[in-house]
This record gives structure tokens, C-alpha cells and sequence, in this order.
């Protein structure tokens, strides 16, 4: 619960680690001769696929993956290990969290459901919601125009800006050191201050980097100082790397792992990616016909969007920061309202007393029935409890 945020930081660190070297790799190889120059970093995808490849069959099951799969022991093995400081699986907080998950498992496999039910609203409470709203926030992380400086920041500075070939490639790939930088940073905000305040902070920074790089670019197009208003504008795409990596890079990569019901969290997360990518080749196809016909007005429309992003999540998002999965299933029991704004049980970051109270309850009946260790009796209290 409380290293999620920070654990996906380094994982999209890792990530942006990768595009800060497909830059300096690509600005190493213009050099080369023409077919090395685009054969040799294509290829070297390669060597990071085969990594992943290598790394694979050491990774464990989630636990509540290996608790559908009946698969109890193993699920207490990796429980025992994240714990860590010498846990065991009949460490006493273990066994308290297998039963606080498989309580939460147990009630939520009474019922099958066809994907046709759970669409229609007959499914886990309040399923649809949780998955649109992990979809629009992948949605919300392409559609920031983040790939138009991704992928095309080293056209933008020739096209847009007057800047040389060379320089703009050296520019791009300094431009990705500073994104790489300030997506490490975020790793010291994500908990501290939560997915909803991270998230409307960092769109906020995003809309204002575009405005500013609107207004030079603006000026330039209307006579201004080219070197000037070009050195502002540079200066304001670097800024909106570092906003973007401290907030809306990560969250929506974190959120809808969080917000999904566990039941639907791979289904859920699988539609939030989906929805990242066809974001993302829609922006990609926008920018170049918007750059050519736009001109300045194009960065304005990127502007308004980021700055849509700080209502939408004020209004709609609940916080899951230091919440465990099982206790998003449980605001969700609650039927909420679609605006959560003045729900405190959704916006506070300290982890709501109810579910603390709640877990304590589950491990207190946990633990009589294992010192027990009547089998039968366990299955009756769960039995129990579903009903």
C-alpha cells in the first residue's frame, strides 16, 4: 500500500531511462553512414526485449492471482517475501493480509458474471465507473501532447523554431535528460502528496508551459526576435518535461492498476492501455498537420486540454494513495456519488479509520480460526461473512 505509487515511478523512470537513450543513440548514429545510421538503433531494441525475455520466469505470481488459482501456500510465500524484515508465512501480519485479500476474493466470487452483466451494471459495484475512469486517465497521460515532444521535438526546434539540424538534435537529447531526471524525481511526491494533488499540480504546470510556448512562438510569427522567442520557447519544453514527469506521467500508470476491481483489474487495465495507445497514434497523426497549419495556435489547443485535466480529477477521482486494493473495493460498496469532491472518505490521503477498523475485525476472526485450526469452522465464518 505504501510503496505502489513509488515502486510504478521507477518503473516508468525505467521507461523514460529508455527513450533518454533511443535520443543520444539516434544523435550518436546520425553520424554514421547512411544504413548504420537507422539499422544499428533499430536493432538494438533488441538487447532490452531479450532482457525482459531472460527475466521472466523469475518473476512470482501476484498473491491474489495465486489465491483464485487455489493456490494458498504460494500466495503466503509472496506475501511473506514483500513484507520482508524476516516474515514468514505464519508471521502474524501475513496471515493477516491473506485473510484481509481473501476475504475480499471470497465475496466477490459468490457471483460469476458475463461480460454482458458487468457492463450492464450486475456486476462488483460500481465496475463500469472504475474502468472508465482508469481508461480516461491513460487517456488524459497521451492526450497532455506529450508525444508531440516525444516524438517530434527535433522537427518542432527546425520547423517551428529556425533552429539548425545539429543543434535541435542535441537539444532533443538533452530535452529527454531532463525529463529522465524529473520523472526520478516524482518518486519523493507520489505518496507524499497523493495520485489527486500530483496529478492537478502537474497538469496545471503542463497548461502553462503551453501558453508560454504559444505566446513566443506567437511573437515570432509576427516579427518578433526569432533567437529570443525561439530560446523561450526551448526553455518552456524543457519545463514541460519536468511537469509532465512529476505528475501525469506516472499516475495514470498507477491508477488504473488501483482503482480497477479485482476481479477486472487486468480486464480494466488492459482497456486503460488500450485507450493510451490509440490516444496516442491520434496525437502523433495530429502533429505534424498541426504544426504546418496552426502555427502557435496549435500549442494553445494542448493548453486548454491540460488545463481541462485539474477539474476533471478534482471532480471525479477518488484518491487511492495509501489505501490497500481492498479498500478501493470497499468505497466502492459504498454506491458513491459521481462527484467525489466532498466526500472525505475519497479525498483524504491518510487512510480512512473505517478500513483500518475493518482489517482489525477480519484478522481478530482470522486468527482465532487459525490457532483453531478447524477447517470446516474457517470455511463457515467466510460462508458467513459472504452472506
Amino acid at each position: 500500500m505504501r510503496s505502489r505509487g513509488k515502486l510504478v515511478i521507477i518503473q516508468m523512470a525505467n521507461c523514460i531511462t529508455g527513450f533518454s537513450i533511443s535520443n543520444w543513440l539516434t544523435l550518436g548514429f546520425s553520424f554514421a553512414p547512411k544504413d548504420v545510421a537507422w539499422r544499428f538503433p533499430l536493432a538494438f531494441q533488441i538487447f532490452f526485449t531479450g532482457v525482459i525475455w531472460c527475466l521472466c520466469p523469475f518473476l512470482p505470481d501476484s498473491p491474489r492471482l495465486l489465491l483464485r488459482k487455489g493456490k494458498d501456500e504460494e500466495a503466503l510465500e509472496v506475501l511473506a517475501a514483500l513484507e520482508g524484515h524476516g516474515a514468514t508465512p505464519e508471521s502474524p501480519s501475513v496471515r493477516a493480509q491473506f485473510d484481509v485479500i481473501k476475504d475480499i476474493l471470497d465475496r466477490e466470487h459468490v457471483n460469476t458474471y458475463s461480460w454482458w452483466q458487468l457492463i450492464t451494471g450486475k456486476g462488483p459495484s460500481g465496475l463500469m465507473r472504475r474502468m472508465v475512469l482508469g481508461a480516461w486517465m491513460q487517456a488524459m497521460n497521451q492526450v497532455s501532447g506529450i508525444n508531440v515532444t516525444s516524438y517530434y521535438m527535433s522537427y518542432i526546434f527546425i520547423n517551428a523554431l529556425g533552429i539548425s539540424e545539429l543543434l535541435a538534435r542535441i537539444l532533443a537529447a538533452c530535452g529527454s535528460v531532463d525529463y529522465l531526471i524529473f520523472a526520478c524525481l516524482a518518486y519523493f511526491v507520489i505518496e507524499r502528496y497523493g495520485r489527486r494533488k500530483v496529478m492537478m499540480f502537474s497538469a496545471g504546470a503542463c497548461s502553462i508551459c503551453w501558453i508560454c510556448i504559444a505566446i513566443a512562438t506567437g511573437i515570432a510569427e509576427h516579427g518578433g526576435n526569432s533567437y529570443v522567442t525561439g530560446s523561450v520557447a526551448v526553455a518552456f519544453f524543457f519545463l514541460f518535461f519536468a511537469s509532465f514527469g512529476m505528475g501525469v506521467l506516472g499516475v495514470p500508470w498507477l491508477y488504473p492498476t488501483e482503482i480497477n476491481a479485482l476481479e477486472m483489474r487486468t480486464k480494466g487495465a488492459s482497456l486503460a492501455m488500450a485507450t493510451n495507445w490509440i490516444c496516442n497514434y491520434a496525437v502523433v497523426q495530429a502533429t505534424l498537420p498541426g504544426v504546418e497549419n496552426l502555427g502557435y495556435k496549435y500549442w494553445i489547443v494542448w493548453a486548454v486540454i491540460c488545463a481541462s485535466f485539474i477539474p476533471i480529477t478534482y471532480l471525479f477521482y477518488p484518491e487511492t494513495a495509501n489505501r490497500t486494493l481492498e479498500d478501493i473495493d470497499r468505497f466502492f460498496e459504498t454506491k458513491p456519488s459521481v462527484f467525489i469532491f466532498k466526500n472525505k472518505l475519497a479525498t483524504q490521503l491518510q487512510r480512512p479509520q473505517v478500513y483500518i477498523d475493518q482489517d482489525e475485525q477480519i484478522a481478530q476472526h482470522a486468527e482465532k480460526e487459525w490457532a483453531g485450526g478447524d477447517e470446516k469452522a474457517r470455511e463457515e465464518v467466510i460462508i458467513e461473512k459472504v452472506a
